[in-house]
């Protein structure tokens, strides 16, 4: 799909975003603010100005909204309604939309298919050491330290990868004077590049392409390599233009490719930057020295004079790739905090999560909790069933409460029941104890607030060995527990509405509370469905 550049008065006024397939359904809308593709530095832009419809053939729909104030000029003429194709533009206030095709990903045209490379050209490798480059001082080093400096602001504010490669691009082109182009590209396992995001600074049919053989190159070697090439049968690059054999674009004549993460991450310890590194992303940048120099001269400057946008780049890389990490694990986090109690996640701030989350056999007490009522509830709520999904979320959010506040985990949902256990992620030797004591306040909570909650509830605990962790498939995971000792929960909580009962208990739990301040008496021995064994159960006695 083509690309739409958004360019404004400033050189840093700008953004080039893909244009979705017509067959996602995606409509983005383009404002000021409020909308998908926002332009922030045009006062003359409204809010959300209008939809973009992507059609095929690489056109799209510009459908502008009745409440934009100011008018959209396309052709030199006001327009509410029209198609634009590749080539063409729009204008709105200051600020020039143009819809241009995204350059493709080639394999390097410095290469026959042998792998040798062509006689007609002269390419020129340079692979940097990323101890040497930590220690060369910039040349301009207040303007680099300036733009690093914006880097954290730009990627916390970024509500999406898309738009974090937006501005990094932006970043990029501004920062390294000699660059006509910066791409963000993935690399997967078989060796195919694909092309996250793209910008130029002119944006026209010339724009580069991408060298999937360079960026194989440096994503295999871990570190930044550059290449330089010529025409080795003209000495003055400007007496004959290029030919297609040694490169598809005459526009630039050295392009480099860095590993996000940089070459430093490659050569130290830093798990935050390798984490990204892993995933195969790099930073491409390519330009044209515009030296006019000997074919000779300019392979032997291109190395140096590139020094300092190779270490900018590794500097962003470097940057982008741990802030980047740490938000990823910021939101993994915040989403953690709907499973583990705020007193859980403390003990585990210091450890690596996929270690924490990792299934394993531990001794648990598993809670199944199930409403009371809501069979009948869903009947007569046929109607209003946005108020039946409140109220159920208000009964299922009463056992969710008391079991992170007995520092257990919360499971799993399944329809009107909630699962809770103990005695994972770390060892609870009370894990009984503190299931017991949550069924008790449950318990206690739709006796007092049955009326109000509209149900009664039934739980049934039971104790044992099981494997607890990050469980599912390769599509889709969740952090619960799997085994007998959940099946035997979930049939004891089953077995309240035959028994009469509202918390039951098997022999391993009631054992584990013997002693403590809750009071049990005995069932029965029961014969679970799915079960070949028979089980002695036991009620929790309320209080009174």
């Amino acid at each position: 799909m083509p690309d739409l550049i958004a360019q404004g008065p400033a050189d840093e006024d700008r953004w080039r975003r893909e244009l979705p397939s017509p067959t996602s359904g995606i409509e983005p809308t383009l404002g000021r603010s409020a909308s998908h593709w926002n332009v922030p530095w045009d006062g003359m832009i409204s809010r959300n100005h209008l939809r973009l419809v992507p059609l095929h053939d690489d056109r799209m729909e510009v459908i502008g909204s009745t409440t934009a104030r100011n008018p959209i000029f396309h052709h030199g003429r006001q327009s509410g309604r029209f198609t634009l194709v590749v080539g063409d533009h729009f204008v709105i206030g200051d600020t020039t939309f143009t819809l241009v095709n995204r350059p493709g990903v080639v394999e390097s045209p410095l290469l026959n298919r042998s792998g040798g490379r062509n006689d007609s050209t002269e390419l020129t490798q340079h692979y940097y050491d990323p101890v040497a480059l930590r220690r060369r001082h910039f040349q301009d080093a207040a303007s680099r330290i300036n733009m690093l400096g914006r880097l954290p602001d730009l990627i916390v504010g970024s509500t999406s990868d898309q738009e974090l490669f937006v501005r990094v691009t932006n970043v990029m082109l501004q920062a390294t004077p000699n660059a006509s182009a910066v791409a963000l590209i993935q690399c997967d396992a078989s060796g195919a590049v694909t092309l996250l995001h793209y910008d130029s600074r002119t944006g026209d049919a010339g724009d580069p392409s991408i060298s999937a053989t360079l960026a194989r190159d440096a994503l295999r070697k871990r570190e930044s390599v550059l290449n330089v090439w010529s025409n080795k049968r003209s000495t003055n690059p400007t007496a004959n233009q290029p030919s297609p054999e040694f490169t598809a674009d005459e526009s630039v004549d050295w392009a480099f490719c860095v590993p996000m993460g940089g070459g430093y991450s490659s050569r130290s310890s830093n798990r935050s930057s390798d984490a990204l590194s892993n995933q195969g992303w790099a930073i491409y940048v390519s330009g044209n020295l515009h030296s006019g120099q000997t074919t000779d001269s300019l392979h032997d400057r291109a190395a140096d004079d590139l020094q300092d946008d190779v270490k900018f780049t590794e500097l962003v890389g470097t940057t982008v790739a741990n802030l980047r990490h740490s938000r990823r694990l910021q939101r993994r986090q915040a989403q953690m905090r709907h499973f583990f109690a705020p007193v859980v996640l403390e003990a585990l701030a210091d450890q690596e999560l996929d270690n924490v989350l990792k299934p394993r056999e531990a001794n648990l007490s598993v809670l199944f909790c199930d409403l009371r009522g809501f069979s009948k509830a869903s009947e007569e709520s046929a109607d209003d069933l946005l108020g039946l999904l409140a109220r159920v979320s208000d009964a299922l959010g009463v056992m969710t409460h008391h079991i992170m506040e007995g520092q257990g985990v919360v499971g799993d949902f399944h329809g009107d029941a909630a699962m809770g256990f103990w005695g994972w992620p770390l060892e609870q030797p009370d894990a009984a104890i503190r299931a017991v004591q949550a069924a008790s306040k449950i318990r206690d909570v739709f006796r007092a607030q049955g009326d109000t909650l509209g149900f009664r509830c039934g739980i049934g605990i039971a104790s044992g060995r099981a494997v607890a962790g990050q469980i599912g498939t390769v599509d889709q995971v969740k952090v619960t527990a799997f085994g007998p000792v959940v099946n035997l929960a979930s049939r004891l909580e089953g077995l309240t509405k035959t028994m009469g009962a509202e918390v039951i208990l098997d022999q391993a739990t009631r054992d584990a509370i013997a002693g403590s301040a809750f009071q049990t008496r005995s069932l029965g021995r029961v014969k679970p469905t799915g079960f070949k064994n028979q089980f002695e159960v036991s009620e929790l006695i309320p209080d009174e």
